[in-house]
């Protein structure tokens, strides 16, 4: 399995793969060696890829919990506080 899945007929980009082409965009805006119009769209592309993964990021977040254990010995689920935890 290649981790993307076909949604409508378009395969959904990975979280991962968009993060590699995200760096491979920045090192080419980086070199200055684009016109004008292709770093434009270079950077147009980069800011869809970045809210793709802001989105993907806040959507990990949203799921990521921690088990307490309670005084009975069961388990719940709680929210992780990722500022307050190192």
């Amino acid at each position: 399995m290649t981790g993307r899945r076909s949604t409508r007929g378009r395969k959904e980009k990975s979280f991962e793969a968009a993060l590699a082409k995200l760096e491979e965009i920045v090192f080419e805006l980086e070199e200055g060696e684009l016109s004008l119009e292709e770093a434009l769209k270079k950077f147009e592309e980069g800011v869809e890829l970045s809210r793709f993964c802001t989105q993907k990021l806040t959507q990990a977040e949203e799921k990521v919990n921690k088990l307490i254990k309670t005084a009975e010995g069961k388990f719940k689920t709680v929210p992780v506080d990722l500022e307050g935890e190192e």
